[in-house]
């Protein structure tokens, strides 16, 4: 369903959404800027989530219930610290997400109406957790099409390391707590496949927005 425009922007199309769905470092925020183009807007939950991470509000929740030693030399949290400790633990996992879902979920919401109001043709939900929460963030049901960016598991947990500082095998382990990655794959419209080469994911995603767009 595509995400209606404001009345001022009526005499446009209106904004396709395209939920992008995948496994963790599979790729997914390149091909959501492909997907996007130049007149499109990616909204990565991931980044907003980071933001309100560092806010003042969020820093000392999560300072008060764990401690010092989730922050950093400069004061803020320490991300990779504080996500080990919470997968590690369901209950402490659960309680940090209580804090910080429902803020991404009210920007991510924003962010989406802003986009259609302003008559933006393309909005890519970059969400990690898009199927999973669908009933809480209702962003699913905005999604006109869901394409799913699959990669090899040993690859993605040699980015995860490369790019992230992640021990070998974190990947996995996190991926354990969500949705089966096949059950996603199954749910999407379109499924890209990321061996690593741009070349390849471009064409790829050139040829999935033709055929949505023929749909």
């Amino acid at each position: 369903m595509s995400a209606a425009p404001h009345p001022e922007a009526s005499a446009q199309q209106p904004t396709a959404v395209i939920g992008v769905l995948g496994g963790i470092a599979s790729g997914k925020s390149t091909v959501g800027r492909l997907l996007a183009g130049p007149g499109g807007v990616v909204l990565n939950a991931d980044e907003v989530a980071h933001r309100v991470l560092q806010s003042e509000e969020i820093r000392d929740l999560v300072r008060a219930r764990h401690g010092p030693e989730v922050l950093d030399a400069e004061g803020g949290v320490d991300r990779a610290a504080l996500g080990a400790l919470v997968f590690a633990d369901p209950d402490a996992r659960i309680e940090l997400e209580g804090w910080i879902h429902p803020r991404v979920r009210a920007t991510l919401r924003t962010s989406l109406e802003d986009a259609a109001a302003r008559g933006v043709p393309t909005v890519v939900l970059d969400v990690p957790l898009l199927l999973e929460h669908a009933e809480e963030h209702g962003l699913l049901e905005l999604c006109d099409h869901l394409i799913f960016v699959d990669a090899p598991a040993d690859a993605r947990d040699q980015r995860a390391v490369r790019d992230r500082g992640w021990e070998p095998g974190e990947v996995a382990r996190r991926e354990a707590a969500q949705m089966p990655l096949s059950t996603k794959r199954d749910r999407a419209h379109v499924v890209i496949s990321n061996d690593g080469a741009l070349d390849s994911v471009t064409a790829q995603v050139e040829l999935a927005l033709r055929q949505l767009r023929g749909a």
